[in-house]
């Protein structure tokens, strides 16, 4: 009997040691994951842009495919360059073209010339050496001109991949990071040349340099403009830094020579907004009575957007009118001359112009009538 008993007792040890071996295991696993759950959390509350930046990869991704990248792991992007690259626009997506640009038919001229035709021809030509599209070009004049415009119908016609650089992309809380995200922006545009990298108010990121900027802000705009100087001396490389601004006289000297290309699109003439009116308005029916020559030689001070926007406030006051009419039909009458009138009168009031009304004479002869 004490020979079975000291046969079983081994055998019954080694299982209370397994148990006890798995519940340990089983309890530290546990642990582990109750642990990683609440490091996680203190992490996205220390770091909340964590979250943001995976989102940004995830979209980085989906747009590098439709830019023809079908494997994207082969361009080994940094997280910083997937970070730039969710801010990618696809040449096909973009909804600009040359046809939609009214008035600007001369320095669409200077952009086919100077930009398209270098990116086109690049691969016929290659015993030019010269025969490349500018290191940089800067769009100015006064807001609602049509800079941003140009700059995606460029990108479209040019078949590039468009960076859009938002200021507040390149700014990081923790020291190094922006210097890091500057430099993702010209190594992206390089695996993905031809390219062109397109910063709007460009006059906040690169203003004047001054003793009061920032450390973190110097040190950013140095390696931009370091790296930026690398695409000067490349003559292989078909990167294009595109800006706009209707401040140039804020932009630092170091900048603007790198920008050897300087258009300005002015505020648009009597001719030019009659252009702008008729591509404006070709989505829609018009009166017999509407005279876009006539309407547009007194707008002005209006700008490109302007002009957009009072015309959609025209055929907006024609919904507001069916609908108090009564009428069950979804049919709208064309656009008159009256609803453009008073749509240019509203918009005199909201840009403060102390102009008197367009057209008094019709104006006068509605008020009769009413």
């Amino acid at each position: 009997m004490k020979l079975e008993l000291k046969e079983i007792s081994p055998n019954g040890e080694s299982k209370t040691q397994l148990i006890g071996l798995f519940l340990r295991l089983l309890f530290t696993g546990a642990a582990g994951y109750f642990l990683y759950r609440y490091v996680d959390k203190v992490i996205n509350i220390v770091d909340p842009t964590k979250k943001q930046k995976k989102a940004s990869e995830e979209k980085a991704q989906t747009l590098l495919k439709l830019l023809g990248k079908d494997n994207v792991s082969e361009l080994n992007l940094t997280e910083y360059e997937l970070n730039i690259a969710s801010q990618l626009i696809i040449p096909k997506d973009i909804p600009v073209s040359w046809t939609q640009i009214g008035g600007l038919d001369y320095i669409v001229e200077q952009i086919k010339e100077t930009v398209i035709l270098p990116f086109h021809k690049r691969d016929i030509f290659k015993q030019c050496k010269l025969f490349l599209p500018p290191k940089g070009i800067l769009l100015y004049g006064p807001p609602g001109c049509g800079k941003t415009m140009i700059a995606k119908a460029t990108a479209k016609e040019a078949g590039c991949a468009f960076i859009n650089i938002e200021v507040q992309q390149l700014t990081d809380k923790w020291y190094g990071e922006s210097q890091k995200l500057a430099a993702a922006v010209f190594s992206l545009a390089h695996k993905l040349q031809p390219a062109i990298i397109f910063i709007d108010e460009i006059d906040v990121f690169l203003q004047m340099r001054s003793d009061r900027d920032h450390e973190v802000t110097a040190m950013m705009k140095a390696t931009f403009m370091s790296l930026w100087d690398g695409l000067v001396s490349d003559n292989e490389s078909q990167i294009m830094v595109m800006g706009a601004t209707n401040r140039p006289q804020q932009i630092d000297q170091a900048i603007l020579r790198r920008m050897p290309i300087k258009l300005n699109v002015p505020m648009p003439d009597a001719k030019q907004r009659e252009n702008i009116l008729s591509i404006v308005l070709e989505v829609e029916e018009l009166g017999g009575d509407v005279e876009l020559a006539t309407l547009s030689e007194s707008l002005h001070g209006f700008s490109g957007s302007d002009i957009r926007e009072m015309c959609r406030h025209a055929s907006v006051a024609r919904v507001h009118e069916h609908l108090r009419s009564g009428a069950d039909d979804g049919t709208l009458r064309p656009i008159n001359m009256e609803d453009l009138v008073q749509a240019s009168k509203v918009m005199q009031q909201s840009k403060g112009s102390e102009v008197p009304y367009l057209f008094p004479e019709m104006l006068a002869k509605q008020n009769e009538t009413s």
